[in-house]
């Protein structure tokens, strides 16, 4: 059995530790977490405590039998956070991969690469490629020959088509939708519900049906 430590806390950081003690492999040390004093308890009915800051990484990383899970998503500050995570110069091989049982995957037909989530009944179609440190949460779909960059994530209901690239550290948010061939670029933001025809510039944020700019972050 693997030791595990999730940088983050509530929200993503509780469903990765769930999915972790589903998995029956690994014992969740607790968190590192850069805003709340050690010792602090998250969760509401099974206490994970915080362990440390994201400057106590390196005495975790140096030992052989404990892996990392990075539970960020930056939600309009996706670049800043890609930054910070990339920063922390983690070896791939340090990476836990959390893919729940009732994920489906074709198997043998699709890449998933280190320090990825797959939530409950997440689905790939065959020949999807899903980079380092990807999330997709419960009942979100990733059509044929498809691409998650690095840090993308997929909220739940999501629907990404085929033949689509998702770029670094982009928040698809729940229930929106993605026509096939489209490319969203870096560090965007698809709104919750919204329905993407045309490709999205990098650093923006679209919202609706059909999906408009919102606005360009800078």
């Amino acid at each position: 059995m693997k030791n595990l430590v999730i940088l983050g806390g509530s929200g993503i950081g509780m469903i990765a530790a769930s999915i972790a003690n589903e998995l029956g492999f690994y014992k969740v040390l607790g968190f590192l977490n850069d805003v709340l004093p050690v010792g602090t308890l998250i969760g509401k009915f099974n206490t994970i405590p915080v362990i440390g800051a994201t400057t106590d990484l390196s005495k975790y990383l140096q030992d052989e039998n404990t892996l990392v899970f990075i539970a960020y998503v930056g939600m309009q500050n996706e670049k800043q956070v890609f930054e910070k995570i990339e920063e922390f110069n983690i070896p791939s091989s340090k990476f836990a991969t959390l893919i729940h049982p009732t994920a489906i995957i074709p198997k043998g037909f699709c890449h998933i690469g280190n320090g990825v989530l797959m939530a409950p009944l997440s689905q790939l179609s065959p020949d999807t490629t899903i980079e380092d440190n990807c999330i997709l949460l419960p009942n979100s779909f990733v059509g044929h020959d498809s691409t998650l960059k690095k840090f993308a994530h997929i909220a739940t209901n999501a629907v990404v088509g085929a033949n689509v690239t998702v770029g670094r550290a982009c928040h698809i948010g729940s229930n929106a939708t993605i026509r096939e061939r489209i490319t969203i670029g870096d560090f965007s933001l698809v709104g919750a519900g919204s329905v993407v025809l045309h490709d999205v510039p990098d650093n923006s944020i679209v919202v609706g049906n059909p999906a408009k700019l919102l606005r360009t972050k800078e």
